[in-house]
């Protein structure tokens, strides 16, 4: 259900490249896999007869929940995917994304120092990118991840242009 704080009315959101779906699958397969087999050794070394402790039921259930937790982020991931926005007006850029927990920000050109774009090797197969605002706040972490590599240019462009205006205009 949307709210205003979060979807002002009158706002047509872009949406990041629905190809950063694979990239947040590797991302997913990598820790995910990893912590499940890592989680299924004592169940592992209790069947060998190696360890005696912990019990049979213990040794099930811990791995057995962690596939389950798993499972469940992966089924999230298209629709997380889906829930990152961002839209350009005339004096700050809107950053939007989650599905339960919703986070709205909004960055005014005149407040950013400088515009990054990463790449990793996942995203540089797929032709896409990650944009990064850096503002003088700290605790500023806007990023804009899964944009095409030449709409991300062309953004970078666009925000490096629009803050550099506004901060000569201080």
């Amino acid at each position: 259900m949307p709210t205003e704080a979060i979807d002002p009315p009158g706002i047509a959101w872009l949406r990041v490249s629905p190809k950063y779906v694979t990239v947040r699958l590797v991302g997913w397969a990598a820790g995910n896999l990893i912590a499940v087999a890592l989680f299924s050794l004592p169940l592992v070394f209790t069947l060998l007869g190696w360890w005696t402790w912990p019990p049979l039921w213990l040794a099930v259930t811990v791995p057995a929940v962690m596939l389950v937790l798993a499972l469940w982020r992966l089924a999230l991931i298209p629709r997380q995917v889906r829930a990152i926005g961002y839209a350009e007006r005339d004096d700050d850029l809107l950053i939007r994304s989650g599905i339960f927990f919703q986070r709205a920000m909004v960055v005014p050109y005149g407040r950013m120092q400088y515009v990054d774009i990463g790449v990793g090797p996942v995203e540089r197969g797929l032709g896409l990118c990650t944009l990064k605002l850096h503002t003088a706040s700290a605790g500023t972490n806007a990023e804009i991840p899964g944009l095409p590599a030449d709409e991300g240019a062309r953004l970078r462009e666009q925000l490096s242009a629009r803050g550099a205006a506004r901060l000569a205009g201080l």
